[in-house]
């Protein structure tokens, strides 16, 4: 008896120590689970749900068989991440997509992750609806992504920064997404012995061949010498959407030096675009166009003036370097000799082109406040990036309907990939010269790929020396980048920026109206069903009705830089 107390002892201390070294190596496995470094790529264990936002578009990506829910994008995501797209809701247009946006910010039924503008943006952030993303850009971002985000010198982190905090994931935008070209049927102009015009009196003169001459030669008088916007579309772009807008009239403006919707600075004080001189000049221009026929008489009517281009009826058109995923890609599988350049075109009074310039972050991923994983709508967005690197996407649109899809590039890429392929082509370069170049994502790949669509001679670029059949997709991106981007490479573009891309105080609160009387008095003056001097009446409601105080918080805006 005298030796069983401390032999019980002995045993309760081993067990305890025992328990003690489990509980140790359990807490040291848990803390290095912990600690283990963030993985932009990384799967998840456990299948994570996302809801989204999305905006259908007119022309999809998908493939036959495939649904919003169930197609390549998806599964992509599903396989690479483990992550499970929903959607919270679809829109059917970019309008609808708005208002949408609107009433899920105004309810607060969010979805986990959408895209937004810089207005909702700072509304969502205001509202307390929003994910602190600081955490989730600095631990998963991918080095590709932050490469280009941090390459704007600072513009896109500092778009979603609010009190030292990043709420949302700023895209870097092309800078010439933010350029309207003029893309022109060739063939049109080679068939009535025309030239490109270089001015506006030129412009209307082969806008006036084109409706008079029936250059698609089917003996009827059905042809647009130039298209205009859609019934939701924008007659230019603007300082808050500074980008892609196809079928406006931007480049007639810019021809006047006039910048509707921009904020201008002329000797230190500010002026806003729509309301200078200039502006009335443009105007009466675009009237006379329009009243003499000769731009699209259906004009903020069509539901997509991509029609009549497809179907062989338009002659021109204002739009971005990217067009041929667009109406002009369909325009050529309609009619393989629809032979569309694009020109840097027309000049102004001066003979320069002084188109708009963009800002490099427009759109922006947002996270719902609460949603479990943040950083799910981060490795989305990195996946993207990687897949269209990767060349895993088999569309020729572009994968449009890849979920929170949004443009990540070096705001040159465009003029940087023209010149490339120019020397690839010209064999002065290979495709490995490339290969390091990952932040122009598909660089290598196009410059592996070029030859495969590209016909001789290589500096020309005209329909009948492309192989379009050979590869559609490949075909598509090389005649976006060296038909619609070479205008870019080789003029001098005088762009001219805006002082400002975001709201001021005043604007949040009258902006809206401000718009809306903008919008109703220029659509009827160009189309006659207002008289041209009722813009003057346009300037004096719309400085009454805000824009005096927008104005005198815009020009502080100058003080402070």
């Amino acid at each position: 008896m005298k030796h069983s107390l401390p032999r019980i002892v002995l045993i309760v201390i081993l067990l305890l120590m025992s328990a003690c070294t489990s509980t140790t190596e359990n807490n040291q496995e848990t803390s290095q689970t912990v600690t283990t470094a963030p993985d932009p790529f990384g799967k998840y264990e456990e299948p994570v749900s996302i809801r989204i936002a999305t905006e259908v578009e007119p022309n999809k990506s998908l493939l036959e068989g495939e649904t919003l829910l169930d197609n390549q994008y998806t599964r992509n995501i599903k396989e690479r991440l483990n992550i499970v797209v929903e959607y919270a809701f679809k829109a059917s247009s970019a309008f609808d997509y708005q208002q949408k946006v609107s009433l899920a910010i105004a309810s607060n039924d969010l979805p986990d992750a959408m895209i937004v503008g810089p207005i909702e943006l700072k509304e969502m952030y205001e509202a307390d609806q929003l994910a602190d993303m600081t955490d989730v850009y600095n631990d998963y971002a991918s080095p590709v992504i932050k490469k280009i985000v941090e390459g704007t010198e600072g513009e896109a982190l500092n778009s979603v920064t609010f009190d030292g905090k990043l709420m949302a994931i700023p895209n870097v935008q092309l800078q010439a997404d933010g350029i309207h070209l003029l893309w022109i049927r060739k063939d049109w102009l080679e068939k009535l012995n025309l030239s490109p015009p270089q001015t506006i009196d030129q412009l209307e003169a082969v806008a006036r061949a084109f409706v008079e001459q029936d250059p698609d030669g089917n003996g009827a008088a059905d042809t647009i010498g130039l298209a205009g916007p859609s019934l939701d579309g924008r007659l230019y772009a603007d300082f808050l959407h500074s980008t892609n807008n196809l079928y406006g009239f931007d480049g007639i403006f810019a021809a006047y030096n006039a910048y509707p919707g921009y904020w201008l600075e002329k000797d230190g004080k500010a002026l806003y675009g729509s309301i200078q001189p200039e502006m009335k000049e443009a105007l009466g221009k675009l009237r006379d166009l329009y009243l003499a026929g000769l731009i699209d008489p259906e004009m903020a009517m069509r539901k997509s003036p991509a029609d009549p281009i497809v179907s062989g009826k338009t002659g021109m058109f204002f739009g971005p370097w990217w067009a041929p995923y667009g109406p002009v890609g369909e325009a050529v599988r309609h009619d393989p000799e629809a032979n569309w350049q694009a020109y840097a075109l027309p000049l102004d009074r001066n003979g320069e082109y002084r188109p708009h310039t963009s800002t490099s972050t427009s759109r922006f991923v947002v996270v719902r406040k609460g949603y479990e994983h943040p950083e799910a709508a981060m490795k989305i967005v990195n996946n993207l990036v990687l897949g269209e690197s990767q060349g895993v996407f088999t569309t020729d649109r572009g994968p449009t309907e890849y979920p929170l899809r949004m443009t990540f590039a070096p705001q040159d890429e465009t003029e940087y990939e023209v010149e490339a392929l120019r020397q690839v082509l010209a064999k002065t370069r290979t495709a490995q010269d490339y290969i390091d170049k990952s932040e122009y994502k598909l660089l290598y790949y196009d410059a592996g790929n070029i030859h495969l669509v590209k016909a001789e001679p290589y500096d020309q670029y005209d329909i009948q020396y492309w192989n379009t059949q050979q590869n559609w997709a490949m075909w598509i991106r090389a005649y976006a980048l060296m038909v619609g981007g070479s205008p870019l490479v080789d003029n001098r573009i005088h762009g001219v920026p805006s002082i400002t891309y975001s709201q001021t105080k005043t604007m949040e609160s009258r902006w809206g109206i401000l718009q809306k009387l903008e919008d109703e008095a220029f659509l009827k003056i160009i189309m006659g069903m207002a008289p041209l001097d009722t813009f003057d009446d346009f300037v004096e409601k719309w400085i009454e009705q805000g824009g005096a105080a927008i104005i005198q918080e815009v020009a502080e805006l100058i003080e402070e830089d």
